[in-house]
């Protein structure tokens, strides 16, 4: 379906207050080049065109992998490939699901179905994509205490960097973090932050003792397949980003 004019114009003003707001985190080393632009995608996006992806300006991805131990991205293989081989710098993540199982079991699971890294500079973190239950509206941190949600997250984080030798990135939003974790600030020193927040022109308050973030997932929707994304520096930094422990 076509989109109305007034409708893109709005899309590409937000964008550019997003990007305006990275250049102001980020300073003048990041000034001279726009922010990488990037994007998430899931099963939901099936066959993703990566090459005119990477045309309308995708410079990075994350791809869902796995969901607690039983679920796996069935176009995952092809996504992954796909996103490398059309130039982008591309990474896994892992959909928590804190109710089923341990964190260092899921952890285990999605390092062995997509979540590993090696430091070829193609290759980002692993992520944890941890957020609101998506299957009760009324156990919003899946049953969990905040005390055993920090647990939960440590023993993912942990059996991670046992398997891969980096600690995961974490997806999150600050309300979540805050609800569930009781705000805590045990991940904000060695864990990098993907921050959702939607519709705004800047990220907003961060969780936990994060004093800035990686990734912001800024939009639902947009010019790239599934989530819109922009990385908090330039194309060169991203790179370091993605070859250093």
């Amino acid at each position: 379906m076509a989109r109305v004019p007034t409708l893109a114009r709005r899309r590409a003003s937000a964008l550019a207050a997003a990007v305006a707001a990275v250049l102001a985190l980020t300073g003048p080393a990041a000034a001279a080049a726009k922010p990488p632009k990037g994007h998430d995608v899931s099963s939901y996006q099936r066959h993703v065109n990566w090459p005119n992806a990477r045309k309308k300006g995708a410079r990075f991805v994350y791809v869902k992998a796995t969901e607690s131990t039983g679920y796996r991205n069935p176009y995952f293989t092809g996504q992954y490939s796909g996103a490398r081989k059309a130039g982008l710098i591309r990474g896994a993540y892992h959909f928590a699901r804190p109710d089923r199982s341990s964190g260092a079991k899921q952890a285990a699971y999605f390092v062995r179905h997509g979540g590993g890294w090696r430091g070829d500079g193609w290759t980002l973190p692993p992520a944890l994509d941890i957020e609101y239950n998506p299957y009760s509206a009324t156990r919003k941190c899946y049953g969990l205490s905040k005390k055993r949600m920090v647990g939960w997250i440590r023993s993912f984080s942990d059996e991670t960097r046992r398997r891969t030798g980096r600690r995961p990135v974490i997806y999150t939003t600050t309300h979540w973090w805050k609800l569930c974790t009781g705000n805590s600030r045990a991940f904000s020193k060695n864990h990098p932050l993907w921050i959702a927040r939607h519709g705004a022109a800047r990220p907003g308050a961060l969780p936990g003792g994060w004093r800035y973030w990686t990734f912001w997932q800024y939009r639902t929707k947009g010019t790239l397949p599934g989530d819109q994304n922009l990385f908090n520096g330039t194309l060169d930094r991203l790179r370091v980003f993605a070859r250093s422990r």
